[in-house]
């Protein structure tokens, strides 16, 4: 028996700061079509897919950046791509800035099922960056300013014949995001990302960047027998370069589809969701394998200890 899911990577290139939601939405529709041309059942795309990556800025007054914030999803403006992937019977991924009623800003995801239904939202956990103004630096990297780190955790979903999860960004470097959902037995990962090829923290890990994206994401895919699916947002934004490289990676680590340049681009592959279960029943048998009794120091501490 094989589960198959035509999944398409809907790579974005740049969203300017003088580019409207109208204009970035029409993209977005154009990718779903390509996509869909290509018999794909559902397409992802990048975190912050709906704006340019505004956290590049600071302003003192929070709420002069609600703007680039959604406050209902689907909004007036983006309920043409809800209506077209209906209409077309495909289903998305799609990562936006959230401002809730309550007030709280989180960076999330929607998924939405071939048939229009909103299946499940994710927030970003692990938010990278910093939450002053770092006036030296040549762009600002507030995530930790412009958004909550959500509690709620990496959940899974039955969706798509499968068990979907989601994660954004820097979750991707954390193994404990693929195991957490691994123990929850998924087996396709959707995760968008914007990331500056000019890490200014320490720029020796500038030339790593394409590298350290497909380390981290190739070894969560194996170590979890999962597909995970890594949207970029890439191109030269607002004068800051960042990483393209989107992919399709299977459960064995090994890389299905890339990109192969740094603006608007589809790639598709076909997934057997039963693939993931010749890593999950042999070397990663959690059941058979996992030594919960000794890892205590996974979820007891935080930062290292050195003694």
């Amino acid at each position: 028996m094989t589960r198959l899911l035509k999944v398409a990577a809907a790579q974005l290139g740049p969203i300017q700061r003088t580019d409207d939601r109208q204009s970035v939405v029409k993209r977005l529709i154009e990718l779903l079509r390509n996509a869909h041309s290509q018999k794909a059942e559902l397409v992802v795309f990048p975190e912050l897919a709906l704006t340019t990556f505004f956290p590049r800025w600071f302003v003192d007054d929070i709420s002069q950046a609600d703007h680039w914030y959604e406050t209902q999803m689907p909004s007036p403006i983006t309920l043409p791509l809800f209506d077209e992937a209906k209409k077309l019977g495909i289903g998305f991924c799609l990562g936006y800035a959230e401002l809730t009623q309550d007030g709280e800003r989180f960076n999330t995801q929607i998924l939405v099922e071939r048939n229009g239904d909103v299946v499940a939202k994710y927030r970003k956990v692990h938010i990278p960056g910093h939450e002053t103004h770092e006036p030296d630096r040549p762009f600002q990297h507030a995530e930790r300013y412009y958004f909550k780190p959500s509690d709620e955790g990496f959940g899974v979903w039955q969706a798509f014949g499968g068990r979907i999860g989601m994660m954004i960004c820097n979750d991707r470097r954390w193994p404990e995001s693929y195991r957490v959902m691994g123990l929850q037995g998924v087996e396709m990962i959707l995760c968008g990302y914007n990331t500056p090829l000019q890490y200014i923290p320490d720029p020796t890990q500038d030339p790593l960047q394409s590298f350290h994206n497909a380390l981290v994401m190739q070894s969560g895919a194996y170590q979890n027998g999962t597909f995970v699916i890594g949207v970029a947002k890439g191109g030269v934004e607002e004068g800051v370069d960042s990483l393209a490289d989107s992919s399709i990676i299977a459960p064995s680590g090994e890389l299905l589809a890339k990109t192969s340049t740094s603006g608007d681009e589809v790639v598709t592959a076909t997934c057997d969701l039963d693939w993931c279960y010749n890593y999950k029943n042999t070397l990663f048998n959690f059941d058979r394998y996992r030594r919960p009794e000794v890892y205590g120091l996974i979820t007891s501490q935080r930062g290292a200890i050195f003694t």
